[in-house]
């Protein structure tokens, strides 16, 4: 059995949406300190619907996967619906992930969410600081393969 599924390695090898925004009407930067994992996620937004989404991520296979399938799932969604991504939804569209690579979709799901989030301050949008949860420090989780 293969350790990637092959969504997983499409998204690795051919990642979509890679880049940035200038202009970005919200930007999400996220890391995992004990990997080294970063992701930065920017997002365009024109009446409350996500036109574009661009993404630069410095890690592993895991990470460029799922921070591409981020941006594919909430590509042209309302950014309420993008704010409901979860990193089970990420590990299901890219049909699995090695157990010790989760934290790399929990990441994916934290660089939307702090998109989403400054997107929301910049523009005087009030929120419910509840609904940016905390995850905690992923410990002893490794980046390598």
């Amino acid at each position: 059995m293969a350790l990637y599924s092959e969504k997983v390695m499409d998204h690795f090898r051919n990642p979509r949406n890679v880049g940035q925004i200038d202009d970005a009407d919200g930007v999400g930067e996220v890391g995992n300190a004990k990997c080294g994992d970063i992701m930065r996620m920017y997002i365009k937004v024109d009446d409350g619907i996500i036109t574009d989404v661009k993404f630069n991520t410095f890690g592993c296979a895991s990470a460029i996967a799922t921070s591409s399938m981020a941006t594919e799932l909430i590509k042209g969604k309302p950014v309420e619906e993008a704010l409901k991504l979860s990193n089970d939804a990420v590990v299901e569209a890219l049909d699995g992930l090695p157990t010790h690579k989760i934290h790399c979709s929990v990441l994916a799901e934290e660089a939307v969410s702090a998109a989403v989030k400054d997107y929301y301050d910049k523009n005087g949008i009030a929120y419910d600081p509840a609904i940016f949860k905390e995850h905690p420090d992923h410990e002893g989780e490794s980046c390598s393969v």
